[in-house]
């Protein structure tokens, strides 16, 4: 093999995650060359629609996807928490990679070290009816609005837009050397991030074995287990990525502890669950929590968000 071709979404975090696998690969294997190729997705394009009003999955990932199957790239670099549940077929997550950072964080306009903090009726800019729902369920006077835009782009509506703080995932900002305008970071088990946050997914051509050998050089095992027993949690309750769930998996010491919720838009009718067991248990578990957040009322949250 003489040169791989990557796929990655063109926003800077996407290339410096890209970058970051290009060079942990290269490391591993020296010689190894390797083309990033920049593809628009449908996300990138439209920058103007709520995440929360979507229903489509697959909005920042299908373009990557449709490369892979045309064999115009040898695998894409994802993050795994915006790849859907359900795999096209033929394709394969060959590796789960870098999963250091899973929670999410609030940078405010003027500082803060927690959500008691923030002004009475704050407006805080999220794309996750999740983060929203979360957000509501703790403070009901606070004001989820939706944002869009990179990174950067969010941060800086802090200084042009009427927002009071904006919501993101820790991993990212960590990743592009921006965690020094972190406010707080809130605790996983209490503000529960989307399930495999954090982690990213390589995804391949699942009859690519020359590839996927290369690949399988940078999986982790214990991300492998806890990202796909959160994901498990999404397949079993049927909800979109959208739906305002959170699921958080932790392994110590072969023991997995998985907690999960939903929650009504509003905050209110806030369910959550926690199971704990073998790690070689960690799908029959998942399943488990999954069933009982439905039974205890999620079916009727799922139900009205279809309305």
């Amino acid at each position: 093999m003489n040169v791989l071709t990557v796929a990655t979404r063109g926003g800077a975090l996407a290339i410096a995650q890209t970058e970051y696998v290009v060079a942990t690969l290269r490391k591993i294997h020296p010689g190894l060359e390797i083309e990033i190729k920049q593809i628009t997705t449908t996300g990138d394009r439209d920058r103007r629609t709520a995440l929360w009003n979507l229903r489509d999955t697959g909005f920042f990932t299908s373009q990557l996807e449709d490369a892979l199957m045309a064999r115009e790239a040898d695998f894409a670099v994802h993050s795994f928490k915006d790849l859907p549940t359900a795999q096209p077929e033929g394709l394969a997550i060959a590796a789960v990679f870098d999963r250091n950072f899973v929670e999410d964080c609030l940078i405010a306009k003027d500082p803060v070290d927690s959500i008691e903090q923030l002004p009475q009726g704050a407006k805080i800019g999220t794309s996750s009816l999740r983060r929203a729902a979360q957000l509501k369920h703790l403070r009901g006077d606070l004001e989820p609005t939706p944002i869009r835009g990179n990174v950067q782009t969010r941060l800086d509506k802090l200084g042009t837009d009427d927002f009071d703080a904006v919501l993101l995932a820790r991993a990212g900002l960590e990743r592009l050397g921006l965690a020094g305008r972190i406010s707080f970071i809130f605790e996983p088990h209490v503000f529960i991030p989307a399930p495999a946050q954090g982690a990213l997914g390589i995804q391949s051509r699942a009859d690519d074995a020359e590839t996927n050998k290369i690949l399988s050089a940078i999986d982790e095992e214990n991300a492998r287990i806890t990202t796909s027993a959160e994901r498990t949690i999404l397949t079993t309750m049927q909800c979109g990525c959208h739906a305002p769930v959170g699921a958080y998996a932790k392994i110590t010491e072969g023991q997995i502890n998985i907690r999960a919720f939903i929650s009504g838009v509003e905050g209110k009718n806030y369910i959550n669950r926690e199971v704990a067991g073998p790690a070689a248990e960690a799908t029959q578990l998942a399943e488990s929590i999954a069933t009982q957040l439905l039974e205890a009322g999620g079916k009727q949250i799922l139900a009205s968000l279809e309305k």
